[in-house]
Parts: structure tokens; C-alpha cells; sequence
């Protein structure tokens, strides 16, 4: 009988023992899957954290190009404006220069009436500071060498108290604004 006992005995402790490891083993099981679980949740949660850190970088980019692109397109506009101002300017000016040159020959002809000499001159004086005020320059090149670009030549004499190359005679005055050559001035040049 003291056999049984210890047969049981030991049965019992084998039981025990088995439902301990398979106790533990479920344990270990569920922790595995929980940790399991956890990191795929956190990988998930990181990935997420990632693709919104990714998707507001690129976000970010396409704001700091448009930006660029718009300040480029700004700057290109007000360029264009001025050069567009410049040359509608420039070409105005063009138009009325043939009216300037007439009014100087009337100032410069010679009348028997003051009135009407005076009053021809006080117009294209006006004509003249106006002209100025938007920026015009007036091109007379006489006595100073000859510039092809500012200057048409149309003629050459030989004068022996003139420099080579020098502008003996302005027949028609040039005109620019800025570096912008209007007309260019219509020359005779010396010992060329």
C-alpha cells in the first residue's frame, strides 16, 4: 500500500509539476503574444508617425518651391514692367522728337516779331524741360571723337585743325534715356 501512496505521490507531483510548465508555458505564450502584439502596434503607430512626418516634409517642399516660383515670377513681372515702361517711353519720345527739332528751328530762325519769337522760344523751352524731366538726354557729340554708338556718320571732311576721328559737325542731335539710344545723332566726322 505504501507503494500506491508513493505512485500517487508522485503522480500527483508529476501532475503539478505538468500543470505548473503548462501554466507557465500559456503564460509565456500570451506574454510572447502581447509583446508581439505591442511592437506590431508600436511599428504601426511609428509607421503612421512616419508617414505623416514624410508627408509633411513633402508638403513643406511643395510650399518653399511655389513660394520660390512666386517671388521668381514677381520679380520677372516688375522687371518686365520697367523695361516695358522704358521702351513705350522711348518710343513716345521717338514720335515727338521730329516736333521738337521743328520747334528749334523756330526758336533759332530769325523773325522781326518779338512776340511771336518769344513766344516760340518759351514753348520749346517747356517742350525741352519736359523732355528732361522724363529723363531724356540730348546726344551733341561736336568736337568729340566720333562714337558709333551714339552717332551715324553721314559725311567726312578733312580739316586739319580738328583730332582724327573727331565729330566736326552735328547735323541732327541724338537722343537717349538711360543706355537706351532713341536716335542716334546724324555727324559729320573729321579725318576719319
Amino acid at each position: 500500500m505504501n507503494e500506491n501512496i508513493e505512485n500517487t505521490e508522485n503522480t500527483e507531483k508529476v501532475e503539478s509539476t505538468e500543470s505548473t510548465e503548462s501554466t507557465e508555458s500559456t503564460e509565456n505564450t500570451e506574454n510572447t503574444q502581447d509583446t508581439e502584439n505591442t511592437a506590431e502596434e508600436a511599428s504601426q503607430e511609428q509607421t503612421e508617425e512616419e508617414k505623416l512626418t514624410a508627408e509633411l516634409a513633402e508638403t513643406k517642399d511643395k510650399y518653399l518651391r511655389l513660394m520660390a516660383e512666386y517671388d521668381n515670377y514677381r520679380k520677372r513681372t516688375a522687371k518686365q514692367m520697367i523695361e516695358m515702361s522704358a521702351t513705350v517711353k522711348g518710343d513716345t519720345i521717338a514720335q515727338l522728337l521730329p516736333i521738337y527739332d521743328n520747334f528749334e528751328r523756330a526758336a533759332n530762325a530769325e523773325s522781326s516779331d518779338e512776340k511771336y519769337k518769344s513766344g516760340v522760344e518759351m514753348i520749346f523751352n517747356q517742350l525741352t524741360e519736359a523732355i528732361k524731366k522724363l529723363g531724356v538726354e540730348i546726344i551733341d557729340p561736336t568736337g568729340q571723337p566720333f562714337d558709333p554708338n551714339i552717332a551715324n556718320a553721314v559725311s567726312q571732311i578733312e580739316d586739319p585743325e580738328l583730332g582724327e576721328n573727331t565729330v566736326a559737325q552735328t547735323f541732327q542731335k541724338g537722343y537717349k534715356i538711360g543706355d537706351r539710344v532713341i536716335r542716334y545723332a546724324m555727324v559729320v566726322v573729321a579725318n576719319a
